[in-house]
């Protein structure tokens, strides 16, 4: 039984609380806080995972309007005990250097890209949570053969509840937040040969 290192140890009796995560230095890098529990992304993100997102990161920067900030890797703030890490959020909210996380109110769009281990999270857990903290549009992207495919959500008001918004594939076309056009198979590399058009 391997001793937990003491920065993994809750500073309280009840756990751990959303302003905690920027207290551990030790912490590695995307380290989230899921209904008061740390959650780590133990296993090294693929290569694939990487591309899409810098590829979703400046097509985005490029179609947001003035006044929107394209952010990649930042936590939001959902809640006292809730302080999940997408892969990418757009937001209204003024850049500032120092800042280490974002309040819901201020997202528009909440991005996450499933990677096998985060599959259960991002399809039940996080979806939940991100409309429950009533941010309007949630996309989760799954890869199908190295392609990526975009689920969209928007948040129903009268439900509280996100209703799907489309699937898309090779081509995504919204109108929410804003104007975006994404040729989504040219996000991120396929595999070589893979593909004959």
């Amino acid at each position: 039984m391997t001793a937990l290192p003491d920065w993994m140890r809750p500073p309280r009796p009840e756990g751990w609380f959303a302003e905690d995560l920027d207290r551990l230095p030790e912490a590695p890098r995307h380290t989230e806080l899921i209904d008061g529990a740390l959650v780590f992304m133990m296993s090294p993100q693929r290569s694939w995972h990487g591309r899409l997102v810098t590829g979703l990161t400046v097509a985005l920067m490029a179609q947001a309007p003035e006044g929107v900030e394209v952010e990649r890797e930042m936590t939001i703030r959902l809640d006292a005990r809730n302080r999940p890490e997408p892969d990418l959020l757009l937001t209204t909210a003024p850049y500032h250097a120092d800042r280490t996380w974002y309040d819901p109110q201020d997202v528009l769009l909440v991005v996450e890209v499933v990677s096998p281990e985060s599959a259960h999270r991002d399809r039940t857990v996080k979806l939940r949570k991100y409309a429950d903290a009533g941010i309007r549009h949630y996309w989760c992207i799954e890869d199908e053969d190295t392609l990526p495919t975009v689920h969209v959500y928007e948040l129903d008001k009268p439900t509280g509840s996100y209703a799907p918004a489309g699937i898309f594939r090779h081509t995504l076309q919204q109108t929410v937040p804003f104007e975006i056009t994404l040729e989504l198979d040219k996000l991120a590399p396929g595999q070589p040969d893979s593909h004959h058009h």
